[in-house]
């Protein structure tokens, strides 16, 4: 199986299955001589990890980091940091139902026609747990670039929005509340709905907006390792994530030029920033700001019709522990994929500009 590294000079290469031992990776690229604060670190994984809250799957795993290589009292040596996440509290047997099934809209089908055996506890690889070692490549990723601010929230759940623009939020508050919203009325009603979505035996979606602040001038590469184009790639690996806009986004295509052009300040700043922090690819030292949509979680505790493995449509019922709603969950992973990228085109600038 390829594809299970990400980045050039700052990379992250990932391991583990969602009921086997241990999930891990390895880290490369990163430099010298950081002061890692290990306890911001697990605070990430906090943050992401099951079981937190009333609203999301009730899996419980302390996600505790054990780093194995690359740290010495305390700071980055510049070799390949290595380590595990252990796997504690998996329940392999609620998954025998789907041994010869195929589950709708998830990766069962495709993951037996392409290597022809599939780990089915808990989707093995495919499951959204080998996220938890993104988590950690990006709460490092943080520490190299601590004057960038990165604040994802989630902006919609369903047919709820929040439609308060960014500006006018406190991104203090995210960590408030279960649902991760950085507005507490928004937030109530977004937590009743997903509580009626549980209660229903369903799923339901929603959006993350993500602001990044403090980012300088000249980060990406033309043409094809655009700064907005890896954003993209980035978040668009994570699980159930369908969509992926910046700046104006898919309202630009509606503006006419003259209303959609961001006109120049005398120091280079723009008075408004339709563009999102990127122009040409490469970043204006503007915010970049961007919007991610995650589909409902595939597994949903109703009748629906499936496919064995013999060819035979048949009848199934979810089973286990699954978020009713993954954005609350998945606000700490949109941040670390930010962060990943911004570390990888930082050491990329760094290096093209000695």
């Amino acid at each position: 199986m390829a594809g299970n590294s990400y980045g050039s000079l700052f990379r992250i290469t990932t391991f583990g299955e969602s009921h086997g031992e241990a999930l891990g990776g390895i880290i490369d690229g990163c430099p010298s001589g950081i002061q890692l604060d290990l306890e911001a670190i697990q605070f990430e994984m906090s943050r992401r990890k099951p079981g937190q809250s009333a609203i999301v799957t009730q899996r419980k795993e302390p996600d505790d980091v054990q780093f194995l290589s690359g740290i010495f009292e305390g700071k980055t040596t510049g070799t390949p940091i290595g380590f595990i996440i252990p796997n504690t509290n998996q329940k392999s047997d609620d998954y025998s139902h789907i041994k010869d099934n195929y589950r709708p809209s998830h990766a069962d089908y495709v993951y037996d026609k392409k290597y022809g055996v599939r780990d089915y506890r808990g989707g093995g690889r495919s499951s959204a747990r080998e996220t938890a070692s993104r988590v950690v490549a990006g709460a490092i990723a943080k520490q190299m670039l601590p004057e960038i601010k990165i604040n994802a929230y989630v902006s919609s759940v369903g047919p709820i929005f929040l439609e308060k623009p960014y500006q006018d939020l406190d991104f203090s508050k995210i960590e408030n509340n279960p649902v991760r919203c950085p507005d507490e009325e928004m937030a109530v009603v977004m937590e009743d709905y997903i509580r009626e979505i549980r209660k229903e035996g369903n799923t339901v979606g929603g959006t993350i907006t993500c602001v990044i602040q403090n980012v300088p001038v000249g980060l990406g590469e033309p043409v094809f390792d655009k700064l907005h184009a890896e954003l993209g790639k980035a978040m668009l690996s994570i699980n159930a994530v369908k969509g992926f806009e910046y700046g104006s986004g898919f309202c630009g295509a509606k503006m006419k030029g003259s209303e959609h052009n961001d006109l120049y300040n005398s120091d280079g700043t723009t008075k408004t920033n339709l563009s999102g922090g990127v122009q040409g690819g490469i970043s204006n030292g503007m915010d970049i700001y961007f919007r991610v949509a995650f589909k409902p979680v595939a597994t949903i505790m109703q009748k629906q019709e499936s496919l064995d493995n013999k060819g035979n449509i048949t009848e199934m019922t979810g089973k286990g522990r699954h978020d009713p709603c993954v954005v609350p969950r998945a606000v700490p992973i949109v941040e670390a994929m930010a962060a990943i990228v911004l570390a990888d085109f930082y050491l990329i600038n760094k290096t093209y500009t000695k």
